[in-house]
């Protein structure tokens, strides 16, 4: 096949590289493949990692922590004291900053808009009893952030995301002069799908942020905080509390984190890390809603790791997983998609995921196409608000999950899909119908 790009291709040299194309993507679904990159899932062997912490704790351990706590009765609402240093170790916050929560941050998220939303922020009004609640929401994103907005009706906005993060005169200019803008979600670092780590300028002009609403706060999702790929290459970010406080802005943020993608995704444990002041305001919620989380999980997770240093080397082992996966990925795409001109994509250091910006207007077409060879991917426009990506173009790559041989085939199948879709987006601006693209979506003249 030819390594022209598409777009120096006369129609004819098109019609004839789709030919080619079209055959082998023909054979791919007679191949009766059943593959799936749609979730940032960890593999069975990312999993086997952790197996040893089940072993930690038995029914002749001593389940009492430093200062007495029995971890298999009641009490202690906010988590034990060593789960505090171990998380507050990982993610750079004092112990006395945070409150630890059940298996799942998302549901600290959750948790924390419902509570906005019902009772408000710090005194002030329930965000149920205004008429306009908005929120920013840099794109391409989280999904599932996404959701929780959606569902309790709020009203999102995109941010278009910069090499450095989000568009911050954009975020500046909204957040400052809209009163009805209660806050941004954030990925800072290798951020969900994009992989990119918000520049030093970036988060200390998040920490000067003067928003119009007094209840404002940044939803700051530190989920990759320590998922690198490599020892030494590494993305480094300021910590954000820190830098609030220290220009005396201490309650705009809310910082969130797990072990969901460190030891196991159903069973780690979760955490926020905020000012005295948001801590109280959320005890005061926390302390109807429960009577304290899982004691004795937070114990064995400590019992496990140890210190940060436990953590450190584990996630080594992790990325030793996940690196081979994103690099052949990387390479490929290097070799198949550059000479052809048609995608762009981003390099992470760290993180879950890939994305892939293919031609405007394809992405729904690929993942179709996909989907009909037997390979399940993210849903073209899950990475933006209500599932609507303006351009049609980006694709969220989740490498984990697939062990290598399925990961290859896989991605054989993407590649061979991204470049059908591109001729018949290349040929339908031409005039031509095709079987892929473009109203109707006919058979090629």
């Amino acid at each position: 096949m030819s390594t022209k790009p598409y777009s120096e291709m006369t129609k004819e040299e098109l019609v004839k590289e789709r030919a080619e194309v079209a055959a082998i993507y023909n054979k791919y679904k007679k191949s009766d493949l059943n593959l799936n990159m749609a979730r940032g899932k960890p593999s069975v062997e990312q999993l086997d990692l952790s197996m040893e912490m089940m072993d930690v704790l038995s029914s002749k351990a001593d389940l009492t922590c430093d200062d007495g706590t029995d971890c298999r009765n009641y009490g202690v609402l906010d988590g034990i004291h060593e789960a505090k240093v171990l998380l507050g170790d990982m993610i750079e916050c004092h112990p006395d900053n945070i409150i630890i929560y059940g298996n799942s941050s998302l549901n600290v998220m959750y948790d924390t808009i419902s509570r906005s939303m019902t009772h408000g922020v710090m005194g002030n009004t329930p965000w149920c009893k205004l008429d306009k609640v908005k929120f920013l929401c840099p794109v391409p994103g989280y999904d599932r952030h996404f959701a929780i907005t959606e569902h309790f009706g709020i009203e999102m906005i995109n941010v278009p995301m910069l090499p450095t993060g989000p568009d911050m005169d954009v975020v500046e200019n909204l957040v400052e002069n809209d009163y009805a803008i209660k806050g941004i979600w954030c990925v800072p670092k290798y951020s969900n799908p994009q992989g990119i780590t918000y520049s030093d300028e970036t988060v200390r002009r998040f920490a000067r942020l003067k928003p119009a609403a007094k209840d404002f706060r940044i939803y700051w999702d530190n989920a990759y905080g320590v998922h690198h790929l490599y020892d030494l290459d590494q993305d480094n970010l300021i910590e954000i509390l820190a830098e609030c406080k220290r220009v005396g802005n201490p309650d705009i943020v809310y910082k969130f984190c797990s072990t969901s993608k460190i030891s196991f995704p159903g069973s780690g444990v979760a955490a926020i890390a905020t000012s005295p002041n948001n801590l109280v305001d959320i005890k005061q919620q926390l302390k109807i809603q429960t009577i304290g989380y899982d004691k004795v999980n937070q114990l064995r997770h400590v019992r496990y790791f140890k210190d940060i240093h436990g953590i450190t080397e584990h996630m080594k082992k992790q990325a030793n997983l996940l690196r081979p996966k994103f690099e052949m990925i990387l390479e490929r795409f290097d070799e198949e998609f550059k000479p052809l001109g048609i995608g762009n994509w981003i390099k992470p250091k760290g993180g879950y995921f890939i994305c892939f910006e293919a031609l405007e207007g394809t992405a729904k077409a690929i993942v179709s196409k996909n989907k009909k060879a037997g390979v399940v991917l993210t849903p073209a426009g899950a990475t933006f608000p209500y599932g609507k990506d303006p351009k049609d173009s980006i694709i969220r790559i989740a490498p984990s999950y697939p062990n290598m041989e399925d990961l290859k085939i896989a991605l054989d199948v993407f590649i061979n899909c991204v470049k059908l879709i591109s001729i018949d987006k290349y040929l339908h601006d031409m005039g031509e119908e095709t079987v892929t693209y473009g109203p109707g979506a006919k058979a090629s003249k």
